[in-house]
């Protein structure tokens, strides 16, 4: 890119609530007051709108924002096709959903110059993007910050770090968001994601590797809290939006478009971040999940995985989501005669296990971050010999579980393998052999 450019400073505002309203601007008087698209918007911009739902859904659920840009988004030549790399998109039909229990090493270390977008590796999923049913898990692995410009209009991409820190450069603003931490970037916003110790190691960019949910389904939201009451699991107010930080660039900008499972590409000849004020509800956001409220027993037994779900994705059955996304935050275990890790189910929804750091406590060894399991649904899953054998014999004072931070993605549907995830090398071959000691105790 070249030209004259102009950011703010980065910086983060407060959701007020998701669903809520949120505004923002990076120059004084870039809002309009009163109307969303006056005949003439304030300082020669162009008023925008970004619809995330249709136009006719409940006004609870309905996402759009209002983009107050240099520049509007239909000033663009036309888009071509371009290689995929290891992105695919539902359906998924080249493999058959497979039954077993399934774990893979960490993603290799890619080739020097991969950026975020050509680091992403597809393992799976389910739906169909183009009925916007269903989801997908990627992950990826970086060594580069990206230049060109993405969108998705497949679906949102919930981002979480497990190496490296990323700063998001969103038609929004700008979003740091390091392990520990998630971002969500909504479908359609273009973005670009840059490795944030870049600057301080004479060019070179480090490693950035996590996961990604791609959701082609209804919006993430906030879990319902039902009999919990007012307060606990994520709060609204610990989201964070990106204040404004537009740029004004001239030159060649490449931009790549996510659309029905193919990308497609186009040179611009300027930046499409160039929003400078913006209102709405269709926003990218950041969240840190130490700030995660968990809920759990205080007398015995040990409840569902439920209570640690920080978003749902619902689906057209009350209840059922078509994704969540789940996090084993630290948290005290207090519960008396019972079995604290995880128990032994089988489950019918299908369980994708990601670990960002430290280790999970139901898995004794070969779990390790950057890694991830699958568990399809109704496939029998829970804790190792080691586990088991450990937890059983356990003195039941209170423990504190603050040595690892695991998450999951749980989908209503099995999720079907790439090829080249079915394949890997890093596929763990003998993953079955954790549960091959559990040994016969009966006694009549």
């Amino acid at each position: 890119m070249s030209g004259d450019a102009r950011k703010t400073a980065a910086g983060l505002s407060y959701l007020t609530g998701f669903g809520n309203e949120h505004a923002s601007e990076a120059v004084p008087g870039a809002l309009p007051e009163g109307r969303n698209s006056p005949q003439r918007a304030p300082l020669g911009l162009y008023a925008e709108q970004l619809s995330g739902t249709a136009f006719t859904e409940p006004r609870a659920h309905n996402r759009r924002s209002w983009l107050y840009r240099i520049r509007p988004s239909a000033a663009h030549p036309p888009f071509t096709r371009t290689d995929n790399g290891a992105i695919r998109t539902a359906p998924f039909t080249e493999t058959v959903p497979d039954p077993n229990r399934l774990r893979w090493n960490p993603l290799p270390e890619p080739p020097a110059g991969t950026d975020f977008l050509a680091g992403l590796w597809t393992l799976g999923g389910n739906g169909d993007a183009t009925q916007r049913t269903g989801m997908a898990v990627h992950l990826y692995h970086a060594n580069t910050s990206m230049e060109r410009v993405f969108s998705d209009a497949d679906g949102e991409l919930l981002i979480v770090p497990e190496r490296g820190g990323l700063l998001l450069h969103t038609e929004f603003g700008r979003l740091a968001v390091e392990p520990a931490h998630v971002a969500l970037i909504p479908r359609g916003v273009r973005f670009r994601v840059e490795l944030m110790d870049t600057a301080s190691d004479g060019g070179q960019s480090p490693t950035a590797r996590g996961y990604v949910c791609e959701n082609y389904g209804a919006p993430f939201q906030l879990p319902e809290l039902g009999p919990i009451g007012a307060n606990g699991l994520a709060h609204a107010r610990d989201f964070r939006a990106p204040v404004p930080a537009y740029e004004d660039v001239t030159g060649p900008v490449e931009v790549v478009n996510k659309f029905c499972g193919n990308l497609w590409t186009a040179t611009y000849d300027h930046s499409p971040l160039d929003v400078v004020a913006w209102h709405g509800t269709h926003v990218p956001y950041v969240y840190d999940l130490r700030r995660f409220n968990v809920i759990g027993t205080i007398s015995y037994d040990h409840p569902d995985p439920s209570i640690f779900t920080v978003l749902t994705s619902p689906s057209d059955t009350p209840g059922l989501a078509g994704v969540d996304f789940v996090v084993f935050a630290p948290r005290w275990l207090v519960g008396e005669d019972t079995f604290r890790p995880p128990y032994f189910h089988r489950n019918v929804m299908s369980e994708y296990m990601g670990l960002i750091e430290g280790a999970y406590d139901a898995k004794a060894e070969g779990f390790v971050p950057g890694g991830g399991s699958l568990h399809n649904m109704m496939s029998a899953h829970g804790p190792d010999r080691d586990t088991f054998d450990k937890a059983s014999a356990a003195e039941l004072k209170p423990q504190k579980i603050d040595d690892g931070l695991a998450f999951m993605f749980e989908t209503r549907w099995p999720v079907t393998l790439t090829p080249h995830a079915a394949g890997a090398d890093h596929l763990q071959q003998r993953y079955d052999d954790v549960w091959q000691g559990l040994q016969r105790h009966f006694r009549a």
